[in-house]
């Protein structure tokens, strides 16, 4: 008789074999924001509101252009009257700032006074916007 050949076979394991642990990894906690604070926007203090005591405004007029290149303002004189000297403040959504007026076109001459229906030309420190609002001090 022939001898049968042992085949080499894996061993088994013996005894208890370890399970794999399957590793669960901690829910985040949901965290509340916290909602921001409706403070009211801090406001800065108005030309309209620091004239001098005994002084009044006079609405005088409104910006109808703006030119850039000489600093000038086309401004139509809608009540009153201006005159080079006066003090003024012109007011617009982005626009407050006051000013002495040096000069004064009317028709590109040069004038001292300009009165209600008048489209006059202001030298302006500032850019204006069309549809500023002119005030004159008076007092």
């Amino acid at each position: 008789m022939k001898k049968k050949k042992k085949v080499a076979r894996k061993k088994k394991p013996s005894g208890k074999t370890k399970k794999k642990r399957v590793v669960r990894r901690p829910k985040k906690k949901v965290v509340k924001r916290k909602k921001a604070k409706a403070g009211k926007p801090k406001k800065k203090a108005s030309l309209l509101d620091s004239i001098p005591r005994g002084a009044s405004l006079e609405e005088v007029g409104v910006v109808t252009h703006y030119f850039p290149h000489v600093e000038a303002a086309v401004v139509k004189i809608t009540g009153g009257s201006l005159s080079v000297g006066d003090t003024i403040i012109i007011k617009g959504h982005t626009t407050e700032f006051k000013e002495k007026i040096n000069s004064m076109q009317l028709d590109h001459v040069s004038v001292t006074k300009a009165t209600t229906g008048q489209e006059i030309g202001l030298g302006v420190k500032s850019k204006v916007r069309d549809h500023d609002v002119v005030y004159k001090i008076v007092g």
